[in-house]
């Protein structure tokens, strides 16, 4: 009587890769916002500034590219409670908090470039549904040469929000409005982004 052998089938565990505290707490930040991020390959975790010009949550960069790209995220969660239990106050009016992106997106990209923003665009439908987003701002700007921007030439500064729930805030850099950056910015929506 032959024996049957019993088939083996190999399992592989995937680890995860470690992350950093910074990465932890940009997380944290991410989920309290409703949004959604996962790292991309090729890019590499770098110190995000924090200073009395540039405060900003997490940083990437791709190394040997000439792109960093800095982000901020923020609930307007409790905004909006805030927002509409005094709406009817005609002495404590505030501002509609989905509409708040604007001065956020335009605030940086004025202290990015000393106030001159080159070209500011409401942002494509088809990009905007990419993100799970509203509404979004994208204002592309020369720099000046600046240590802490890291003497980059070019930012394209892009403000999304989704209604009551939160903003995004990216700074793309680069030496180069090439094709290439244009493509990387492209990839941002693939893992950053609102829930649905």
């Amino acid at each position: 009587m032959s024996q049957v052998k019993p088939k083996v089938i190999a399992v592989s565990k995937i680890v995860p890769k470690p992350i950093s505290p910074r990465h932890r707490e940009f997380l944290h930040l991410t989920a309290d916002a409703n949004v959604i991020f996962s790292f991309p390959t090729g890019f590499r975790e770098i110190a995000a500034p924090n200073d009395e010009y540039f405060s900003y949550d997490y940083a990437m960069e791709i190394p040997g590219h000439q792109f960093e790209i800095w982000f901020k995220v923020r609930s307007q969660k409790n905004d909006w409670k805030n927002y509409l239990a005094m709406k009817n106050d005609p002495r404590r009016q505030l501002p509609n908090p989905d509409t708040g992106y604007l001065a956020k997106g335009r605030a940086m990209a004025k202290t990015l470039c000393n106030d001159t923003v080159s070209v500011s665009r409401d942002i494509d439908q088809e990009v905007l549904r990419r993100y799970n987003a509203n509404a979004g701002k994208s204002y592309l700007v020369d720099m000046p040469y600046r240590e802490t921007t890291k003497h980059y030439k070019y930012a394209l500064v892009l403000a999304i929000e989704k209604d009551h729930t939160g903003t995004i805030l990216i700074v793309c850099f680069t030496d180069e409005k090439s094709p290439e950056f244009f493509r990387n910015v492209n990839r941002i929506s693939h893992y950053l982004k609102f829930k649905s």
